[in-house]
């Protein structure tokens, strides 16, 4: 019988701590009984760990807890590095279907144009059917802190517009010499 490699599993913390990216193998294993799977996926049930390291080496594969549990272990006859692959895969494939959601954010001034408000409630409607958030900022300069209530409607206008599209997750706000509101997309 030829001599198997051990993959070096060291680690900063030391040998035998477990890693969630590389699960123990082999002698690596201290737990006295597994519960051992077959490469071929059939489940043989409760054995010794030292029962179960003979299997593997029989098969000229190696030993792997898969579930690491308290009492006994999940452990699985197969190939190492192909196990690694496929997790690496498998991860791959979740990182790309994973949405992350951005803020966009849209600027107001309290005496915007009709032309204006439109064309920035149309690029809202695009960020929230592309699943973003949007932020909506007032800016109120100068003497336009006395038309609090303009900056509200406008607002409140924006609301009215992307009722359906859109939920309001804060309501506006003044905070300085801004006011503020954020919207989330309706799944």
């Amino acid at each position: 019988m030829e001599a198997r490699i051990k993959p070096n599993m060291s680690n900063a913390q030391g040998g035998d701590t477990l890693d969630k990216n590389n699960p123990r193998i082999n002698e690596q294993i201290t737990n006295p009984q597994v519960r051992l799977i077959l490469s071929t996926g059939e489940n043989i049930g409760i054995i010794s760990t030292r029962e179960a390291l003979k299997k593997a080496e029989e098969a000229g594969l190696d030993l792997i807890e898969i579930a690491p549990n308290d009492t006994c272990p999940v452990c699985k006859i197969l190939d190492f590095g192909k196990y690694k692959y496929e997790m690496q895969k498998r991860k791959a494939d979740a990182r790309k279907k994973q949405k992350i959601v951005e803020v966009k954010e849209i600027k107001f001034t309290p005496n915007i144009g009709d032309n204006d408000y439109a064309v920035k409630i149309k690029a809202a409607k695009r960020f929230l059917q592309d699943g973003n958030k949007v932020k909506f900022t007032l800016r109120f300069r100068g003497r336009e802190m006395s038309y609090i209530d303009l900056g509200m409607e406008v607002l409140r206008r924006a609301q009215a517009d992307l009722e359906g599209l859109a939920k309001i997750e804060s309501e506006p706000k003044l905070e300085g010499r801004q006011m503020g509101m954020v919207a989330s997309p309706v799944k």
